[in-house]
């Protein structure tokens, strides 16, 4: 519960508001059978026995307080079945133990509102208890009692009735109330989930933009070195350079993942990925003329993911980006060697694919390595 004053409404949310009225309804209803019996009491008692008619009201405030205090650990233990809540359920059940021998000493006029307030106590504490045998027991106890204190049998089935009826009444409200603390747990657990998603996405957009880049100028800067050392400054200038646009653009591409991205759009990362492979070395060609429209955006996932790799993970010299109708394919010659086929950015790239009915695999030897994104005919729409 919540450290709020519990008659503080208008700062509680919906679930509070809910859980308060659910807890007041019942701990009314219980009061209120108590009042009205012991009300009862004083008017069926002779005016000279008043002693007796505060004993039973004495009695009936005792008995229904440990009533309370059950029924607020039955409304937390919903819909729990264990364990039960045995530190404010035994004192209880002693005390109704007690108090039924003693209301069977009463005069026969008041002896019935003394058995009718210890059942409708117990009967409003426990029959939210749950689980089979607990049932079974709790229903015993509120059929026999009367029976047993008037010496009649049929008390059994009138006793049962309206435990069952009790029984009815508490546990729709428990039940009503579990729901709607389902539904607010589902809610913030969908929040949670959007958050992981969401950052899954970022994370997975800034492994695609900044790993690319950086790959590029690691090698740009590595063939700058090399050209020093050739005794070339004014092609190791240059392409340094090269390395220095290359930073800028990873700098900007940064800067727009922080403020947030929009839809990857095919043509750029085409034109990038050209850029970025010839400034490397690697030759180029590209036929993806033909791809719907549809497929733009998941086509450049795969060009942005696929040229990561293969500035990382070969020493290529031509790259291929097609398609064929059917699939998408990103073919580029010299693997590295041991490379294996399936890391987490294809792996992350295919589970990102699969919803939009697309199926992501690769073909390699030693010769060559393919990341080929066959498109579902029936969900490829122009």
């Amino acid at each position: 519960m919540s450290s709020r004053r519990w008659w503080s409404w208008a700062d509680r949310d919906q679930v509070d508001r809910v859980d308060m009225y659910t807890r007041q309804s019942l701990y009314v209803l219980l009061w209120s059978f108590t009042v009205l019996i012991a009300v009862q009491a004083s008017h069926e008692v002779p005016a000279e026995d008043n002693g007796l008619a505060v004993a039973v009201a004495v009695g009936g405030f005792v008995v229904t307080l440990a009533a309370h205090r059950v029924l607020a650990d039955v409304i937390e233990l919903y819909p729990a079945y264990r364990p039960l809540p045995w530190r404010s359920l035994g004192p209880f059940l002693g005390l109704e133990v007690v108090g039924f021998l003693a209301v069977l000493t009463l005069p026969t006029e008041v002896r019935g509102l003394g058995v009718l307030l210890l059942w409708s106590a117990m009967a409003w504490s426990l029959v939210g208890l749950r689980g089979r045998r607990t049932t079974i027991a709790v229903l015993v106890a509120l059929a026999g009692a009367p029976a047993l204190a008037a010496r009649e049998p049929w008390f059994l089935l009138g006793g049962l009735g309206i435990a069952l009826f009790f029984m009815f009444t508490v546990r729709a409200s428990l039940w009503l109330l579990g729901i709607v603390r389902e539904l607010d747990r589902t809610r913030a657990t969908r929040g949670a989930l959007a958050v992981a998603e969401e950052r899954l996405r970022f994370s997975r957009d800034v492994h695609d933009v900044m790993g690319r880049r950086l790959s590029a100028i690691g090698l740009q800067a590595e063939l700058a070195a090399a050209l020093a050392r050739r005794g070339e400054p004014e092609a190791a200038a240059e392409k340094m350079l090269e390395v220095r646009a290359t930073a800028h653009e990873t700098l900007r591409e940064a800067r727009e993942l922080a403020r947030g991205y929009g839809p990857v759009d095919l043509r750029q990362e085409l034109d990038g990925a050209r850029s970025l492979l010839r400034s490397a070395g690697i030759a180029v060609d590209l036929d993806v003329d033909d791809l719907p429209p549809r497929w733009h955006e998941p086509a450049g996932w795969v060009v942005r993911e696929a040229v990561t790799n293969v500035l990382r993970h070969s020493t290529a010299t031509r790259v291929t980006i097609a398609y064929d109708g059917a699939a998408l394919r990103v073919t580029n010659d010299r693997p590295s060697a041991g490379r294996a086929e399936d890391g987490a950015g294809l792996s992350s790239l295919a589970a990102r694919l699969a919803p939009l009915g697309a199926t992501l695999e690769v073909e390699a030897d030693d010769a060559h390595f393919e990341v080929v994104v066959r498109l579902d005919p029936a969900a490829v729409v122009a």
